[in-house]
This record gives C-alpha cells, structure tokens and sequence, in this order.
C-alpha cells in the first residue's frame, strides 16, 4: 500500500484478470481490510474536469473504485482527534493505478473526473445511503485545496 497522509484511509491494490475475450475487476471482498459490512453498492460517473464537491459522512464507510476512466480524490481529515488532523491526501484512481480507496467517516471527500472520455466510480458503502448522515459543502472553495 501507498503511504496514506489521512488516518482511516487505506489505499489497497486490485487485482486485473486480462482475458481475450474481456477483463475482470477486482473490487472487494468480505475478507478484505476496509470491508466493514454491505449497505449499498451504486455506480457514479463524472464528467471530464468536473467536481463533486466536498461531502462529508458521520457513519458511511466509502469504498471507491475505478474501473473506467480516471478521477482525482482529495480527502481532507478535519476531526480534532485524529493523528492527521488539517492533512490532505491526493490520488487519481483508474486502469492504469487500479486500486480501492477506503474512507472513514467523518473526513472531506472531493473529486474530479480527469479521463477525458468515460469515468466510472463504483461505491461500496458499509450502510445505506440516508440524507441525515452526510454534511455537504456549497463551494469548492469551503475547503481551501489547490486544484
């Protein structure tokens, strides 16, 4: 794994099954470090240069995932009893660096879509998505990152 500045983040490498006739991709597995339980799995795209804007869970666990494309994640740790506390950590997942990021709760979460065609994220949360357990900023710049 990859030195993580954020405390709780885990960076875990997939593995790529290349066949012929198509490739298989790793996600996760229930033995997996970072597996903390099943509530939902959903996919998500975005759009080359776009950003999804800063969000924050209380509970959620996210588990992200790129099969297609590439996207840049900029976690931030503002929780005043973490090791990392005022930290930021910055990776672009994709084909080419395939690997699951881990999120914890209660640490920012932003992205970009860099792949200039297609990016596909697909979340595999530990429990269900409810409105009242996520904090969303209204700016990107709420959260001060050069980009």
């Amino acid at each position: 794994m990859d030195k993580i500045a954020i405390e709780g983040v885990l960076l875990t490498p997939l593995k790529q099954i290349h066949h012929p006739k198509g490739d298989v991709f790793h996600a996760m597995k229930k033995s997996d470090l970072g597996f903390s339980g099943f509530g939902e799995a959903y996919f998500s795209t975005i759009h080359y240069k776009d950003v999804k804007l800063w969000k924050k869970h209380f509970e959620m666990t996210l588990n992200f995932v790129v099969p297609v494309g590439n996207i840049r994640f900029v976690i931030y740790d503002d929780r005043e009893d973490s090791i990392t506390v005022g930290a930021f950590f910055d990776v672009i997942l994709g084909v080419d660096n395939y690997q699951r990021i881990t999120i914890p709760p209660n640490v920012w979460v932003a992205f970009s879509g860099i792949g200039k065609d297609y990016n596909l994220l697909l979340n595999l949360a530990n429990i269900e998505h409810d409105p009242k357990e996520v904090d969303r900023k209204e700016s990107i710049n709420d959260i001060i990152y050069e980009w």
